[in-house]
Order: C-alpha cells, then structure tokens, then sequence
C-alpha cells in the first residue's frame, strides 16, 4: 500500500502556501497562483517551512484521500514554482501546427485547418511546424489540452500519422497480405 500521505510538501522560497477557510488551499508563486478546495475531513497544517497532511483514521476511504490530497498540493507547488508542459509531435505528409495570437492552428488533413483555444492560464510554443508544447502551472489542465490536441488525429498503427505525445511508442501493424500468398 502507498504511503505517499505521509511524506511531508517542501515549500521552496518564494511560494507561499495558504489555508483557508472550508479547507481551501492557495498557492502563489513566481509563475501564478493556484487554489483548490480539499476534503475537510483531512488536516492540513504548516510546519519549519513544509506543508503537512494527516487523516483522522486508517479508514481505507481516509488513506486514499490522503495520498490523493497529498499529490495535488504537490502538483499545485510544483506547478506555480516551475511550471508543467506536454510535448506533442506531429506525423504525416502535410500535417503541420502554426501560433496564431495565442490559439493553435493545425493541418491535419482535414478539408479545412483545425484551431484549439487555450484553456486559462495555458499556452503553447511551437518549435518547428511538427513539434507542440503545451505549458500551464495547472498540471490537470496541461494534460487535458494536450489529450484534446492528440484527439483531432491520434495515431494510427498502420503508418503511424497522426498527433502524439513525445517518445510515445507507437505499436505499428502490417499491412494487407498478398491475395496470391494464401491460395
């Protein structure tokens, strides 16, 4: 079983950490800030400059809520101090991504170009025209722009076109048989 509500949230300097009321959660940091409201079952206190979290019994419900609490605090101070990105690539003839303003424009082989609006507080960078990255302070946010990117044209097995994410392996398949092979 996980013990990972039990290890303690090192603060680095110049995030602070706030806890409000109803069991409110607020992080600042250089790159934003971040809130989230946390179960109130759970205790959450600041001790010699690390965040801390302990349930009120060993209740399966509590240990699983802890951990959980535990890992999104986490998230939410990692993410306002450095920041989270997703990297995607694009394959295939003429599939290519563009920035125009602050949305993504992409070629995906469709009869007209696909343009994705950024959630709040996410952005994207386009190294070359087959390379996205998706950035944000919001982990679950980062994740879930860059699967609604990978949704217009996953992958496909046969000769691998389509949009993924970064050293995603890609299991190819063969393609038709001979018709003479089997006679």
């Amino acid at each position: 079983m996980s013990r990972i509500g039990l290890n303690p949230i090192p603060i680095p300097s110049g995030v602070t950490v706030d806890i409000g009321e109803g069991s409110l959660v607020s992080v600042k940091g250089p790159k934003g800030e971040l809130s989230r409201k946390v179960n109130p079952e759970l205790e959450l206190k600041i001790e010699d400059g690390e965040f801390k979290v302990a349930r009120p019994t060993e209740s399966k419900y509590h240990k699983a809520q802890h951990g959980l609490t535990r890992t999104l605090i986490a998230n939410m101070v990692a993410g306002v101090s450095d920041g989270f990105m997703k990297e995607l690539v694009i394959e295939g003839v003429g599939y290519r991504a563009e920035l125009k303003g602050k949305n993504l424009e992409m070629a995906l082989g469709f009869s007209h170009p696909v343009v994705i609006e950024p959630f709040e507080g996410i952005s994207f960078e386009v190294a070359s025209p087959t390379e996205i990255k998706v950035l944000g302070t919001d982990k679950e946010k980062v994740g879930q722009m860059a699967a609604n990117i990978r949704g217009w044209r996953p992958p496909e097995p046969y000769k691998g076109k389509g949009v993924r994410y970064k050293g995603e392996h890609i299991i190819r398949k063969a393609g038709k048989a001979s018709a003479k092979e089997g006679a």
